[in-house]
């Protein structure tokens, strides 16, 4: 299974290198860590040959991922808070600051499609990604704080917690079945979004001016529930991901490509709003 993020990058990388833990050695249909060895038909972290089995020591734990996570998006947040203070957008500086905005964005892009590819989690990697989105974010935030719409960032940051905290509540009451069926149902719809909002970039760039139209009014709020959907929808897989994770005792660095993943997630999701919020409070 793929990770829980936009980009789609690999979870379980260093799964060839993992053992098993006794999840696996369980009888189908037995009960473990409160779920049936039945969702498991194979375990992704099987030990090849000559391998021996890991020990509890080196399995990830909720607390591993916890930790790594709140690090990731900490460097996110004091990135952003900087920025903002640091790199602040007025008539004499806006050029400079949307230069770095931009640059900052196109950095954290690079580093989030190497830790895509790589087969081993990089701390070194999703904390350079997120110090870059975080950047990214602050300028971007403050810039919409400060000439379109007052007030909205705090609102999208509320608007992010209470998706999270939706999408946990459903998720854990079950209300929510992540399974095959699921996750290509969410990775075809976002590879509809993300060509759709390609074409409208190269439309606006091409003289279309609005591009199709997803940057105001109704098809700009209805474009922008869409991604929240899809970010709610990445997230429930995310969470499902860690689950397995911790089932199947994934090695620790593992944690790592959780918080890539969930951290990845919320700054999706964080934008979704902010546009929502951003058109709804511009229309009026």
């Amino acid at each position: 299974m793929r990770t829980s993020n936009p980009i789609f990058s690999r979870w379980g990388a260093a799964r060839d290198a993992g053992p098993a833990d006794a999840y696996a050695l369980q009888p189908v249909g037995a009960t473990v860590g409160g779920r049936s060895t039945a969702d498991y038909q194979t375990n992704p972290y099987a030990p090849g040959a000559g391998t021996s089995p890991r020990t509890d020591r080196t399995a990830v734990t909720m607390d591993d991922i916890i930790v790594r996570t709140g690090m990731t998006l900490g460097t996110v947040v004091l990135a952003a808070v900087l920025s903002w203070l640091l790199l602040p957008v007025d008539e004499a500086n806006i050029g400079r600051s949307y230069g770095i905005a931009v640059g900052a964005a196109l950095f954290a892009f690079v580093l989030s499609m190497i830790q895509a590819f790589r087969r081993t989690p990089s701390p070194a990697l999703v904390l350079g990604y997120a110090a870059f989105e975080g950047v990214f974010l602050g300028v971007l935030s403050s810039t919409i704080s400060t000439y379109i719409a007052p007030g909205v960032v705090v609102q999208a940051v509320l608007g992010t917690f209470a998706v999270c905290a939706g999408v946990l509540v459903a998720y854990r009451m079950r209300w929510i079945r992540v399974n095959r069926r699921f996750t290509g149902f969410v990775a075809a719809a976002t590879t509809g979004f993300l060509l759709l909002l390609v074409a409208d970039l190269l439309f606006s760039a091409f003289g279309a001016g609005n591009g199709l139209g997803f940057h105001s009014g109704g098809l700009g709020i209805v474009f922008g529930v869409i991604g929240i959907l899809l970010g709610a929808a990445f997230l429930a897989l995310d969470f499902k991901q860690v689950e397995d994770a911790i089932a199947y005792g994934a090695p620790r660095e593992e944690a790592w490509l959780a918080a890539f993943g969930l951290t990845t997630t919320l700054v999706w999701i964080y934008l979704e709003v902010l546009r929502v919020l951003t058109i709804f409070n511009s229309d009026n």
